[in-house]
């Protein structure tokens, strides 16, 4: 089943949006508040994000990844307040070093550092990691009652 070709709308601006790298996965976060109209086409080398929010702002993400990516194994969720985006690494076991093929970084891009860890040395956690970080923000998105959770609810320890 062939998806349409999502056309960059005339005026649209780009979502803000963090990542970080694991073993066997990369995963974006992007940063959009009540996301709705989504429409993510996630090819080998790059990935198009096309989607509104709630003031129906116009945002648009092309990014040429830099290694390719499992498309059969990569998805995306689609919360609240973010689209989460998990890629399969067509290489396991490679670090990427940036997001993108480009290395000029765009000014949209951020690198996630509360999960960004050196994982050279460690043991394989890869989706079922990516699985408890996924139910983790969903609850901190939708967890106290639609709140914003109290700052001593962040603590460091797992």
């Amino acid at each position: 089943m062939n998806k349409p070709k999502i056309v960059r709308p005339e005026e649209s601006q780009p979502a803000h949006a963090i990542w970080f790298d694991r073993k066997k996965y990369v995963t974006i976060n992007f940063m959009v508040q009540k996301p709705k109209d989504v429409q993510v086409d996630i090819q080998s080398e790059k990935m198009i994000l096309c989607c509104k929010n709630e003031t129906d702002d116009v945002f648009y993400n092309e990014l040429h990844f830099y290694d390719k990516v499992q498309i059969n194994d990569s998805r995306e969720r689609v919360h609240d307040r973010t689209i989460n985006i998990l890629l399969r690494k067509l290489k396991p076991d490679y670090a990427w070093p940036r997001l993108q093929k480009d290395p000029a970084k765009p000014s949209w891009i951020s690198v996630d550092f509360d999960n960004w860890r050196d994982w050279e040395h460690e043991e394989d956690e890869g989706k079922e990691e990516y699985d408890r970080y996924m139910d983790m923000m969903q609850e901190m998105v939708t967890g106290n009652k639609g709140e914003t959770p109290d700052m001593g609810d962040l603590s460091d320890s797992d």
